[in-house]
């Protein structure tokens, strides 16, 4: 599938070293004011050539809107929209063509589809993430008419992590240093951790974690639609995304009955609660505090020193990569985050108000 959402969708098109990447973004409220300023902000947030934690691919990423848009702004018609690839090199990829980078998608693809474009990955390119960004930025510019905020941030890399709750951090700190962590001192280590493991031909692979303030109570469905399966789908849908978890999430093993639960209380006629184990989200839906959840992110599998793998007629083989790639995925993937968050958030108020009791 290439559509994402219900009631505002995203479908995206395009591969890693085509003419471009584009979208249509359907569903979203009319009147909306589009500020291109921060559109483009939220992809040079995410585009490559950052740092030198980044991948050196040069792209400024222009979007250019065709549709949906008057007078700056929206009018409830489908928002069309392309980001033109400057600086496509698929002769980097012609000694892939024959043979499968191993922990990549060219084996399933190729299975799947009986053809696979081996230029940087076609379709499976997080390239395509640009689309995404772009339907996130539309969805904040929504979402910030009900004081709803995301911020995501970096708060593993390897065996280096932030070992205190986001509340205890200053999130604004986030954009001041490549790696996007709100701790300097472990910023400094993250960095010079990539940058080592980038001067040996490697990579490495974190966790990113992100907060979602002002989220009213009820956003979620029953059963089916629950707002934290929304999300971990939507998170595991990225690029290099190999878990996904909310409040306790993993440490709930840790803790007894007693230890985890969410005690209420009545702050000047709103119930809320005192702790936040459950992530913001009981019974998969929204109880009105801050939803707090993590992606694990792994290694970019394409890097510079020999494998082994097979070829197309399932030879044995060594493979060893050209082009330009991440060393670590995580400062660029921190937008990423927020878009999907942004999309699904928005995606679930829109089907609550439908929803409303007569």
């Amino acid at each position: 599938m290439n559509t994402f959402g219900n009631l505002f969708r995203l479908t995206s098109f395009g591969e890693s070293h085509g003419p471009g990447i584009g979208g249509v973004i359907d569903g979203c409220p009319a009147g909306i004011v589009v500020d291109q300023d921060f559109i483009q902000h939220e992809l040079d947030r995410r585009r490559p050539g950052q740092s030198s934690l980044t991948t050196s691919r040069n792209e400024n990423d222009l979007v250019h809107f065709i549709s949906g848009i008057y007078e700056g702004r929206t009018t409830g018609s489908p928002i069309g929209f392309i980001v033109w690839n400057k600086e496509q090199r698929p002769a980097d990829y012609a000694s892939m063509k024959q043979v499968f980078r191993p922990s990549h998608a060219d084996y399933t693809y190729q299975q799947k589809y009986g053809i696979r474009d081996p230029s940087g990955g076609g379709r499976s390119s997080a390239r395509e993430t640009i689309a995404r960004c772009v339907g996130g930025a539309i969805a904040k510019l929504v979402l910030s008419r009900h004081q709803i905020k995301i911020q995501a941030y970096t708060s593993q890399v390897a065996h280096i992590k932030l070992d205190k709750q986001y509340d205890a951090y200053d999130l604004s700190l986030t954009e001041t240093n490549a790696v996007r962590c709100p701790d300097p001192q472990k910023a400094a280590e993250m960095e010079a951790h990539i940058e080592q493991v980038k001067a040996a031909g490697d990579t490495i692979g974190g966790v990113i974690s992100c907060v979602i303030r002002g989220v009213p109570v009820g956003l979620g469905e029953p059963v089916f639609g629950k707002l934290h399966a929304a999300l971990g789908s939507a998170m595991l849908s990225i690029n290099a995304a190999k878990g996904f978890d909310y409040g306790l999430g993993f440490d709930t093993p840790l803790y007894k009955g007693s230890e985890q639960n969410d005690a209420f209380y009545n702050d000047h006629g709103q119930i809320r609660t005192r702790t936040n184990y459950s992530g913001g989200i009981q019974g998969g839906i929204s109880n009105g505090e801050d939803i707090y959840f993590r992606v694990a992110f792994k290694a970019v599998p394409t890097i510079i020193i020999e494998q082994s793998t097979v070829d197309m007629d399932g030879k044995e083989t060594i493979i060893k990569a050209h082009g330009r790639h991440d060393p670590c995925v995580l400062p660029r993937a921190i937008p990423i985050v927020e878009a999907m968050a942004a999309m699904i958030v928005l995606d679930y108020l829109l089907l609550n108000d439908s929803r409303k009791r007569c």
